[in-house]
């Protein structure tokens, strides 16, 4: 049974930051891209970026480019996404996903993890 799991979401001052995990369980880590996403209230679901344990650089929307940064941990199975310098635009419900590398869309999702940004 595949599982994506978050954690790391909170309450945050704008400026502040926050690392999200996502803990990633049955599925063979190699053959998948990990996208995260967020959902504000009121907005669709929008792309934030992905990363592969394939490739080192991870993708990111324009909006987070030199404020988050998305890396994983192989021994660990996890992905995470490092915020620093948060706006309250950052304020979402962020999501980890996955998908085949061989594939279009994003099939596996985790639950999500609310971050907000106060200002």
């Amino acid at each position: 049974q595949v599982q994506l799991v978050e954690s790391g979401g909170g309450l945050v001052q704008a400026g502040g930051s926050l690392r999200l995990s996502c803990a990633v369980s049955g599925l063979t880590i190699s053959n998948y891209i990990f996208g995260w996403f967020r959902q504000a209230p009121g907005k669709e679901r929008e792309f934030v970026t992905s990363v592969s344990w394939s490739e080192p650089n991870p993708s990111y929307v324009d909006s987070v480019k030199g404020r988050f940064t998305a890396s994983r941990d192989n021994a660990k199975l996890s992905v995470y996404l490092q915020m620093n310098d948060l706006k309250p635009e950052d304020t979402a419900v962020y999501y980890c996903a996955a998908r085949r590398v061989s594939a279009a869309n994003f099939v596996y999702w985790g639950q999500g993890t609310q971050v907000t940004v106060s200002s």
